[in-house]
């Protein structure tokens, strides 16, 4: 076994829940590719801002985090927890798993980390303790002596401490390296004037940006840098839509780039401004998924919207294909992109009897029988599954 399986990090192996709104008490197994399905209401987009929230604290901005979803106390689950505890681990090679632990509770109008710690099982029953903080009370490994120290600095009981050590040894180092990189997208806003549908300033794009902001630097980056993935993307949009013959970049002004879409069938190219809502969905989708460096973590949240259905199948495949690079948890309505996936890329969310989460992955169900005469989103709309209103 090379070093660097002995030693790397992987990705993302659980997460635990417990008291975030409906996931009152939830353990789930992370995979490459999840999608969560379910009703409305059941919990899939809280467990994207679960996601968020956590990236947020590795970064030191869990305090505008919280703020920005209405405050702790709008968070926690009413008239159940007292507190929220959320848990994540990560692969660490052929060593035990990184475990974090962070939990919150009211205080005030604020808040208080209440505890937080970075750990990893060692042999004879022994963990090793990277980070510890209760309360006040903060201690850390630090590699410069192997032993643990009380923060130096001027420590923010706001923020994590996760965010705030200096330096720790290289895979929690990477555990806090990868947590942070976590991006979160919503439906693309394709209105009128929207970002993506203007021209953009010139600038080095690894992605196209949330609002689609950065989408024609970031392919005209891909074309001139990256041109296997430029052609990746191409070859997509050519299967989407036939008459789809390429991309170009005409200029505009001194740093500002346009980029119009040509069809076989018309005489004249299509600026951004031209495209439907399903085009430019579609295309910043295939971009984003195509992406060689995306974030170690993508949340989506529905990106099937204005997708004709006929398109849910290659979406699957953008999908599956860019979860080689980075860790995609996705949420959809959609039955027809369930369709074109497999049952241990899917996690189906129910309501319990007191109206909380529950989660299941769908390869865990005894579905073997039904699937050999259905496809998997007739299973779920027959109630074989759950996760219906």
């Amino acid at each position: 076994m090379t070093d660097s399986a002995m030693n790397g990090i992987s990705g993302f192996k659980s997460i635990s829940v417990k008291g975030f709104r409906r996931l009152c008490d939830v353990d789930l197994e992370l995979r490459p590719l999840t999608v969560l399905i379910g009703a409305n209401g059941t919990g899939k987009t809280s467990l994207l801002d679960v996601f968020s929230l956590l990236a947020s604290s590795a970064q030191g901005g869990l305090n505008k985090a919280i703020s920005d979803l209405s405050g702790l106390p709008a968070l926690i689950t009413y008239d159940r927890k007292k507190d929220l505890s959320l848990a994540i681990s990560i692969g660490a090679g052929a060593r035990e798993p990184l475990d974090y632990l962070l939990r919150l509770k009211p205080q005030g109008a604020s808040y208080a980390i209440a505890e937080e710690h970075l750990s990893q099982a060692q042999a004879h029953d022994i963990a090793t303790m990277y980070l510890v903080s209760e309360g006040t009370y903060v201690e850390y490994l630090d590699p410069s002596t192997s032993g643990h120290v009380r923060p130096t600095w001027e420590h923010n009981p706001l923020e994590t401490s996760l965010a705030q050590v200096p330096k720790m040894f290289q895979q929690p180092e990477e555990f806090r390296r990868k947590l942070a990189s976590t991006s979160f997208y919503h439906v693309l806003n394709v209105e009128e004037r929207a970002p993506v549908r203007l021209p953009q300033p010139m600038r080095p794009a690894a992605l196209p940006g949330k609002g689609g902001e950065d989408l024609i630097s970031c392919l005209f980056y891909l074309r001139e840098a990256e041109h296997d993935r430029f052609e990746a993307i191409e070859d997509a949009l050519h299967a989407a839509f036939p008459a789809f013959e390429r991309l170009d970049f005409p200029p505009v002004a001194a740093g500002t780039l346009a980029m119009t879409w040509r069809d076989k069938n018309l005489s004249k190219p299509l600026y951004m401004h031209q495209l439907s809502e399903g085009m430019l969905r579609f295309l910043w989708l295939a971009t984003l998924l195509g992406s060689p460096s995306p974030t170690a973590v993508t949340l989506l949240d529905e990106p099937e919207v204005s997708l004709h259905p006929e398109l849910l199948s290659l979406l699957a495949g953008l999908l599956r294909e860019a979860a080689h690079r980075t860790q995609l948890v996705v949420a959809t309505h959609s039955d027809r992109l369930v369709r074109f996936l497999k049952p241990d890329e899917v996690v189906v969310i129910d309501s319990t009897d007191d109206g909380m989460a529950h989660l299941t992955w769908a390869d865990q169900m005894d579905l073997d029988e039904w699937l050999k005469e259905y496809t998997l989103d007739e299973v779920w709309r027959m109630g074989r599954m759950g996760g219906r209103a």
